[in-house]
């Protein structure tokens, strides 16, 4: 599942104006204090459920709803919206009043003062139960869970196993630790012996560039939500980025292409252009399908740190909607270790449970490659979870893309980029306050 870009900056701030309660506004219907969830008092009643999907897990999820509605006598209205259309269309419904009960969203923070606190309805302990790098997308600072984390993604590579055969290279196993240098000159010697043009394709994505910041030990967006950018340590990742470019190990060609754009490297990787692909997840149903040869999915490479860099759907339940307790009760039932884990299975997501993360998932197919993912999670810095959350997050991603671009085309060094890319970031956070 590719990480889409979200409304952050001038449209928060738009959608929390035309979300405030004005006169004449219905007020809430959720409970200011603590209370009981009564699991079976909803026969009868109803929620409405607004999603949006990123293929198999639509059916997972009416899977789950099933059950949902067998267990309580509720019956669940799932309305199906496109992600592109997805915050224009809350906005519209909770300026009208007819603010859905539940909705699966990217960004908690653009429905502030919309949304419940899950610790009136299950106790300040329920955060416990999930992933600390979970926990800092859905909290704000005083702690109150505003969303329940249902699902995440983290970066990390795929390589060409029949390609790595050929060359006489072993594959690197799921604990296996490899710097830089080492993997790319695994994968350059890959690519020689089967006459591929390069040794490493990747998404044109400023969260995928962020996995190799991560990896050197700096994020565009530090732990107290200012610029977390160190200008040595950017320095070194995108310079050996870029060199990468350079020598065309990674096409350059495709990367100026993108321009400020998001771009896939999914189909050099199919097409046998490059033995190592930098994405996620999401990749793996559409490979298992679709692949003309054996892959695998392979720890990250790492600098001063490992780990991928992460991506987080969640759940929230709408304070003005008609039934707010059903929808908390359908989050709730909907993320508990049973019921997320039949999900993920079927989805191929990867759990956000704390339960789940340690024990793993066993998957139907490709089991070995979707808990390579999971165990990338608890390597990650949880710093790079904070800046993920972050609602300047999307604006510096954007800008390191459009900034970097100026390197690869030569217009300018290394050092200038990361100088201008941190005074660009400070801007993008004070306008997203």
């Amino acid at each position: 599942m590719r990480l889409r870009a979200r409304l952050v900056g001038l449209i928060a701030a738009g959608l929390l104006a035309a979300t405030a309660c004005a006169p004449g506004e219905p007020e809430s219907n959720a409970p200011t204090g603590p209370i009981t969830v009564d699991f079976k008092s909803f026969q009868g009643k109803r929620l409405t459920y607004v999603y949006f999907t990123d293929g198999p897990d639509l059916d997972a999820t009416k899977t789950a709803i099933a059950g949902f509605e067998k267990e309580t006598g509720a019956t669940v209205d799932l309305q199906v919206v496109p992600f592109a259309q997805l915050n224009t269309a809350l906005q519209a419904r909770i300026a009208s009043g007819t603010a859905p009960e539940v909705a699966r969203v990217q960004d908690w923070y653009l429905y502030r003062g919309e949304v419940i606190d899950f610790a009136n309805y299950f106790g300040k302990s329920y955060a416990d139960e999930f992933t600390d790098g979970a926990l800092a997308v859905t909290r704000d600072k005083e702690g109150r869970l505003y969303a329940v984390p249902s699902d995440q993604t983290i970066n990390g590579p795929f390589v060409n196993a029949d390609a790595f055969a050929k060359a006489g290279v072993p594959v690197p196993g799921p604990t296996d630790k490899r710097t830089w240098p080492e993997f790319m000159a695994d994968a350059t010697k890959v690519a020689q012996a089967n006459g591929m043009p390069f040794a490493l394709t990747m998404d044109v994505s400023g969260n995928r560039l962020s996995t190799i910041l991560s990896h050197y030990g700096t994020t565009l967006i530090g732990a107290d939500g200012e610029v977390g950018l160190d200008q040595a340590k950017a320095e070194q990742a995108l310079g050996m980025v870029n060199d990468l470019l350079q020598t065309n190990k990674l096409s350059k060609d495709f990367w100026l292409g993108a321009g400020t754009s998001y771009k896939g490297g999914n189909e050099a990787f199919l097409a046998g252009q490059a033995p190592v692909y930098l994405s996620g997840p999401w990749q793996v149903g559409s490979f298992a399908k679709s692949a003309p040869f054996a892959w695998a999915t392979v720890p990250n490479p790492c600098a001063a740190e490992c780990g991928g860099f992460p991506g987080m759907k969640m759940m929230v339940a709408f304070a003005r909607s008609k039934e707010p307790t059903l929808g908390a009760a359908f989050v709730q039932w909907m993320n508990r270790a049973e019921n997320q884990r039949e999900i993920d299975k079927a989805a191929f997501w990867l759990p956000t449970r704390k339960d789940l993360v340690a024990a793993g998932v066993q998957y139907p197919s490709r089991d070995a490659d979707m808990n390579t993912f999971i165990r990338q999670i608890e390597v990650t810095p949880s710093v790079d979870f904070v800046a993920a959350a972050s609602p300047a997050f999307t604006g510096a991603a954007n800008a390191l893309i459009k900034e970097f671009a100026k390197v690869v085309a030569g217009q300018e060094s290394v050092a200038t980029c990361v100088t201008n890319l941190r005074a660009q970031i400070a801007d993008i956070i004070k306008a997203s306050k």
